[in-house]
Parts: C-alpha cells; structure tokens; sequence
C-alpha cells in the first residue's frame, strides 16, 4: 500500500497498513468488549473463571434474581467465554478453557486490579 502523504516513518506505516488484521477481525473484537460492557458480566465472566456454580448459587452470589442472570448467561455461552454441563435438574457453568476466556480474563484482573485468589 502506498500512502498518500510523505511522513518521517512512511515506509513503516506503509508495512503496517498491509499487515493490519481484516475488519471481520476488529470486529468481532469489538463484539466481545461490547458483550463486557456490562459491569455485571464482567463480575459474572470473572466469578466464572474462578468457579463453576450453579444458577441458584450463582444468583445468590451476584445478588441478583435467576432469570436475569440467567439473561448475561445466556450472552456469555453464546459467545463462547463459559460452557455448561447438567447434573440432574442442575446447570452448572463455568469459563471456557480456551485462549480467549484466559486472555479476558487476565485483562479483566489487570485492569481492576484484582488479585486472582488462584494465584499467589
């Protein structure tokens, strides 16, 4: 790609902008921050990631009643950053083991600085 105007790092620029990750990517990026930009899915992402619970208990924990948590579930398994598994009448979930629920969740304790009680 050649750029329009002469700058001091125009070869770099340059470079920079043929190497940029396709919109679709910055995209589904943008996706997932907007799915976080719920201060109680967050709490629930980060709670999830340190357990996994009940719908009941998790209720209990949040603070809130089970049809609305079971709302930002439903949001968070869509997405992919928790699974769920059923015992008996029970659903109980927990994060993803994946690259992308660990990555979340480590920007999440970085940027609130909360200390991971998994973690000495």
């Amino acid at each position: 790609m050649i750029l329009p105007h002469e700058h001091k790092d125009k070869e770099h620029s340059e470079l920079l902008a043929e190497e940029m990750p396709s919109l679709e990517g910055f995209t589904t990026a943008s996706d997932i921050f907007r799915l976080l930009g719920d201060p109680s899915r967050v709490r629930l992402f980060w709670l999830l990631c340190h357990t996994e619970e009940c719908v009941t208990d998790l209720a209990a924990m949040m603070d809130m009643s089970a049809p609305a948590l079971s709302h930002h579930l439903r949001f968070l398994k869509t997405a992919g950053l928790i699974v769920s598994r059923r015992e008996g009448k029970e659903v109980f979930y927990k994060s993803a083991d994946t690259e992308l629920a660990d990555a979340l969740h480590h920007i999440i304790e970085d940027v609130v600085e909360i200390a991971c009680p998994d973690c000495d």
